[in-house]
């Protein structure tokens, strides 16, 4: 299986199970693609962009998931709340099969939209992982 599905399989897996992150979204709340039926809050796996970084004698990549934290209100604080939790337990996701070596946070960005009138906390991950 390619690296990119089964830590994005784990990391899914681990926010879905997040009971602070479900009490917020709601069970099943995190998507690949903005879902059409359900309004937010949800969380979203906006990009999921892997580069091979390969040790000596390990096969290794450098993995940056995009996640989109969509507040169901214009608030910066609702949205960041949803970020910290997708932050705390997507930085300690074991995929089976893959380990990881290092996980960091990037960076948080934070928008209202225009159209929705809906917060949005965009949240750069980056893994390490063999």
């Amino acid at each position: 299986m390619h690296p990119i599905a089964v830590l994005q399989a784990a990391l899914v897996t681990a926010l879905n199970g997040d009971g602070a992150l479900v009490a917020l979204i709601g069970n099943g709340g995190v998507f690949d693609a903005p879902p059409r039926s359900r309004p937010a809050p949800y969380v979203v796996i906006d990009r999921h962009d892997v580069r091979q970084r390969d040790g000596d004698d390990t096969p290794g990549q450098e993995h940056r998931v995009l996640l989109h934290c969509w507040s169901d209100q214009p608030s910066r604080k609702a949205a960041l709340d949803i970020a910290e939790c997708v932050i705390g337990t997507g930085l300690g996701v074991t995929p089976a099969g893959l380990v990881v070596t290092h996980a960091e946070h990037v960076r948080t960005e934070t928008v209202i939209d225009n159209t929705t009138g809906q917060a949005r906390a965009a949240v750069l991950l980056r893994f390490l992982s063999e």
